[in-house]
């Protein structure tokens, strides 16, 4: 595939134009190191480019390294995202048999999502994305899709909320898409603004909340149930601080978080430094804490505690950026929850009451138990 806005085109790591493809030694080191940290839940999340591409023995050669290296009574979890394109039944049947959890991205009807998700050849995904959807689901794969709000598709939320109904995509995410032209600096022609972000944040929420929010799990609006329910988010985008968690390159290198692999925020690389010293590089403690630096509009906001200044990406990357250090989508926050606050509190007030239950997938609870 050839996304127009995927974000990891532009940020190879090296200038060689070769395949960049993680070698068995990395792949080992990797779970080796991990894996020898005795944690009790140990969470792998293959991205890629795309990562289906490294092939099924890859991932093979993966869970046969977890097991090897795990301890008696760990759990591993593996998801991947992908683009779904590759998912016939024999992939199917590896992940089913080996619990894999998937995010499969597709932007909603067919005219939306061939706008953007386009081949090589510059020919539309969607019927193959689809195809993909299906085999999961024949095959029992547990998955999520993640919908990409465009300049498009962002101004039709009913549509979307729609296409997640009919086809039975009870757990989504819906990701903003600013990136940035590199010709003139300012957000891409394909990027949203703030304020369709906060207008379809709105009606979403309206719509969802109308459907009944036992129904159908939106990323989003889970993490603030949880945060009026138990005073913490599950997404690291409204969290106090940025997630804890390592990107390990293909070549090894390590960085803080997948939006900054960058030359300038290598941490490290794991051939040379133990996995363990790179997640307590004072590189990363100093990133995990950037989160709390605010501006002084964040400051004196009503909404500081729930949205926490939104994701550093946005914040600081990208060409569109506020020059005060605000977030991009501040406004979209600002308008979102001052239209959504009192639907929380009272779904929250309905979760911890035992009125309203949520929805919940197996691959959340059940993992690969390592036993020796």
């Amino acid at each position: 595939m050839d996304c127009a806005y995927c974000f990891y085109k532009d940020r190879v790591l090296d200038s060689s134009g070769g395949r960049q493809r993680m070698s068995d030694e990395v792949l080992e080191k990797l779970i080796c190191d991990y894996m020898g940290l005795r944690f009790g839940v140990v969470g792998f999340a293959w991205q890629g480019g795309e990562p289906t591409l490294m092939g099924m023995d890859f991932f093979a050669r993966a869970v046969s390294l977890q097991k090897k290296y795990g301890r008696a009574g760990q759990q591993i979890s593996n998801k991947m995202q992908t683009n779904g394109v590759l998912l016939d039944e024999k992939w199917c049947r590896f992940l089913y048999e080996n619990k894999f959890l998937l995010g499969i991205s597709i932007d909603g009807p067919k005219e939306f999502h061939d706008e953007h998700r386009l081949d090589h050849s510059g020919a539309g995904t969607f019927d193959r994305v689809m195809r993909g959807i299906e085999n999961c689901r024949k095959h029992g794969v547990e998955f999520s899709s993640l919908i990409v709000l465009n300049s498009r598709n962002v101004e039709y939320p009913e549509r979307l909320f729609e296409f997640v109904v009919e086809n039975d995509l009870g757990f989504v995410q819906f990701i903003p898409c600013i990136e940035t032209d590199s010709g003139t600096g300012k957000p891409a022609n394909f990027s949203i603004t703030p304020k369709q972000y906060g207008d379809f944040l709105c009606r979403l929420f309206d719509l969802w909340r109308e459907y009944g929010p036992e129904k159908i799990n939106v990323r989003d609006f889970d993490s603030l149930v949880t945060y009026y329910v138990m005073g913490n988010h599950t997404m690291c985008t409204y969290s106090k601080r940025c997630g804890g968690f390592l990107v390990i390159e293909h070549n090894g290198d390590a960085f803080c978080c997948e939006f900054f692999v960058e030359p300038e925020r290598r941490i490290g690389n794991i051939l040379q430094t133990p996995l363990e010293k790179l997640a307590t590089d004072s590189r990363k403690r100093a990133f995990e804490r950037s989160k709390g630096k605010f501006c002084g509009q964040c400051l004196v906001c009503n909404h500081l505690d729930i949205c926490r200044g939104g994701c550093v990406k946005d914040r600081v990357r990208l060409g569109g950026a506020q020059a005060d250090g605000s977030s991009y989508f501040c406004e979209a926050y600002k308008q979102f929850f001052d239209h959504s606050t009192p639907g929380f509190m009272q779904i929250a007030a309905e979760v911890e009451s035992g009125k309203l239950g949520r929805r919940t997938r197996s691959a959340d609870k059940i993992r690969v138990h390592i036993e020796k």
